[in-house]
């Protein structure tokens, strides 16, 4: 393929496989705990985007058990520990110190993945995230999702978008990798807005990108609004053809992470056809090897 694959980025880097290890480290987010709002971004569910994350024990206990998720892909991998649900960098920097190093003390994690907010990275949070980044490499995922002012509005990200451009240049200047999450589909934006939105992440700054399709899930608020008729999902074909219009966006140099996301069957209320993952994946890998 012509983009920078996670897997290829991995195997360069670490010299073997790599897998992620979720975690649910106990985090809350500024959109929850009524510092910014009390209901969340509109399409987060109860898990924070942690669906697949272990949770309710001690982090080396849960990068166990998730290891054993994923033991018949790998005998002998080496692991990312992935600090997922809500804001991982949402709490006193002594908390976090403790959380993050019990993950790096475990031999077979060879590095960090942090996803947080571009608002909650305070001076003394940079300082522990630069430092730990020199004894295992730390990657800090940014919740970006569109750097339309009007649909962030709408989805009730929180913070304009001059906030997501001055947290990447900060961790860029402390030595840390980034990575941008893009939500394709959002409801009044087309194909051109997702790909400025994927033009103006790279020209922050951003060392890879994950792609997420909307997709509606149970107990949210974008449900209520998928339900009373305010918009539509993207059928497959049309979320192929936007993908590949923002990756084409993409230089040589950054990484795709991820090319599509999907929360947990037991809570998917639309699109129906991101049920069937394998399908999709076949889909989507099959439109991109023109690029």
């Amino acid at each position: 393929m012509a983009y920078r694959t996670l897997n290829q980025h991995y195997r360069e880097k670490f010299g073997c496989k790599v897998y992620k290890l979720s975690i649910d480290a106990g985090f809350t987010c500024p959109n929850r705990d009524g510092t910014l709002d009390t209901r969340g971004c509109i399409f987060c569910s109860a898990y924070g985007g942690g669906e697949f994350a272990v949770g309710g024990c001690s982090i080396p206990e849960q990068l166990e058990k998730a290891k054993e998720r994923v033991r018949s892909k790998t005998n002998d991998g080496k692991f990312i520990a992935y600090f997922q649900s809500f804001t991982n960098t949402y709490a006193p920097v002594q908390r976090l110190r403790a959380l993050y190093t019990a993950a790096m003390a475990l031999d077979y994690i060879v590095g960090l993945a942090i996803g947080t907010r571009p608002d909650c990275l305070p001076d003394d949070v940079m300082a522990l995230l630069a430092e730990l980044n020199r004894i295992k490499p730390i990657t800090v995922e940014l919740g970006l999702q569109t750097v339309h002012e009007e649909t962030a509005h709408y989805i009730r990200r929180g913070y304009p978008t001059a906030v997501y451009d001055h947290a990447v240049a900060r961790l860029k200047k402390a030595g840390l990798e980034v990575v941008t999450h893009i939500i394709i589909g959002l409801p009044g934006e087309d194909a051109a807005m997702a790909a400025e939105t994927t033009r103006h992440a790279v020209s922050a700054g951003t060392d890879g990108v994950k792609f997420h399709l909307l997709h509606v899930l149970r107990g949210t608020d974008l449900e209520k609004d998928y339900l009373a008729g305010t918009f539509r999902c993207l059928e497959m074909e049309e979320y192929g053809a936007v993908l590949k219009a923002c990756i084409k966006e993409l230089p040589e140099h950054i990484v795709v992470h991820r090319i599509t996301g999907d929360g947990a069957k037991r809570d998917l209320i639309a699109p129906a056809w991101t049920a069937d993952k394998k399908r999709v994946l076949n889909y989507l890998n099959s439109i991109l090897r023109s690029l």
